[in-house]
Order: C-alpha cells, then structure tokens, then sequence
C-alpha cells in the first residue's frame, strides 16, 4: 500500500490577527501543515529561516519590513513566496515579482482559489489573480527589449543547450504564459509530467520558481514563434 502524500508545509505571515487565524485554521483543514506564523517582516524573515517551509503566504503590507523586502532577505532558500495582498497596484505586483515572489493573490480571492494557490505555488506554478499575469508578462517582455539593445548581453536569443528538445518546447509555453495544465492538455501528457519536466528545468538552469523561470525563457526570446 502506498504512502500518503505528504502534506506541503506553509507558514503565513500577516499582522492582521483575525484574517490570519482565519486562514490558518482553513489552510489546517485543508490539509496543509502550517508550522508557523509572523505578524511583521522580521519574524517572516526569521521563522521561514527556522522552517524552511514549502510556500510563504506573504503579505505585502508588513510592518518593519515588506513583502517584497522579505522576499530578498530569504531568497536563497527553497522556499516559495506567495504574495497574498489588499493591493493590486502594477508597482506592488512588478516589485514584489521582482524580489522572487511566485505568485501574486490579491485578498479579495476566495477561499477555494487561495487554497488553490497555495497547491500550485508548492508544485512550482506561477499563480496570479486573474489580469496581474499578463502584466507580469509584458513587463519581462520589456526588459527583454531593453537588454536586446544593450551590446554586452550576448547570450539573448541563443539556444538552450544544457535542455532536451522536449524541455525547450516546454519552456517556450512557459514563455508564452501558459500554466502547467494548459500546456499538458496542448502537448497531450498528463500535468504531473508537465510539472515534472518544469522541476527538471529549474534544476538544470539553477532557477528557483517559475517567475524566474519565464524571465529567463522571455529573455532568450523564446516567447516568439519558431
């Protein structure tokens, strides 16, 4: 008989008492295991070091330190960030992707597609309320303009060639915005393939998450047709 999954490893950080003991107690019944919470971004910062946990649910408002200052101050951990806020602002969005962030919700979000979201963050997607994606998109679209008409980068445009065939294809609908799902029923294979190759990816390309990840594609042009 097989074993279980194991339940992904969350830690929230809120200084909103109530709408975080609230989420915590959904996240728990859930299924995740929560193991631990901050109220301001020194504690974010010192407790996902303690932990290590799978995702943060990050808000971006925290006293003495913001999310996205939080998202630097851990960067080098496995951990992966989920930006979970009351603003939909472009410059709190681009800033906080910026700074490594996965995913951007704002808190007007249900129940269900935060839970959602915390799921996928942990499988390695990119999760975004809806319209923030593209803005995402089209802000690495720009700097990937701009860089082309710098002479130093030379790598712009260049191949891939530490990848498979099957993981550059993957990596172009990854540029292309694509989640992981959409790209498993496009390419006919199952989505844990999909996400399977996307881990291998990362890992070959020493990338953390699949903001990186999509950059990193879009700034080899690998977002324009073949």
């Amino acid at each position: 008989m097989s074993e279980p999954p194991t339940p992904l490893t969350v830690l929230v950080a809120d200084d909103h008492p109530l709408w975080r003991d609230a989420l915590v107690r959904d996240l728990e019944e859930a299924g995740f295991d929560v193991v631990g919470t901050a109220a301001d971004g020194p504690s974010a910062v010192t407790r996902t070091r303690a932990t290590v946990p799978d995702v943060l649910v990050l808000d971006l408002n925290l006293p003495q330190l913001r999310g996205d200052e939080v998202c630097t101050a851990i960067s080098d951990l496995s951990t992966r960030v989920l930006i979970l806020s009351a603003s939909g602002e472009e410059r709190d969005v681009l800033a906080a992707v910026k700074a490594g962030a996965s995913g951007y919700l704002v808190k007007s979000a249900s129940p269900g597609e935060i839970r959602d979201a915390v799921t996928a963050t942990g499988a390695g997607d990119a999760v975004f309320t809806p319209g923030l994606a593209g803005l995402v998109l089209g802000e690495f679209r720009e700097m990937s303009t701009r860089a082309r008409t710098d002479p130093a980068p030379a790598e712009t445009g260049s191949p891939v060639p530490e990848l498979t065939e099957r993981e550059t294809e993957i990596l172009r609908y990854v540029a292309m915005g694509m989640t992981a799902k959409e790209i498993a029923a496009d390419l006919v294979i199952s989505h844990r393939t999909v996400q399977n190759h996307v881990q291998n990816i990362l890992g070959k390309l020493h990338l953390h998450n699949r903001v990186e990840l999509t950059r990193f594609a879009i700034s080899r042009g690998l977002d324009a047709p073949e």
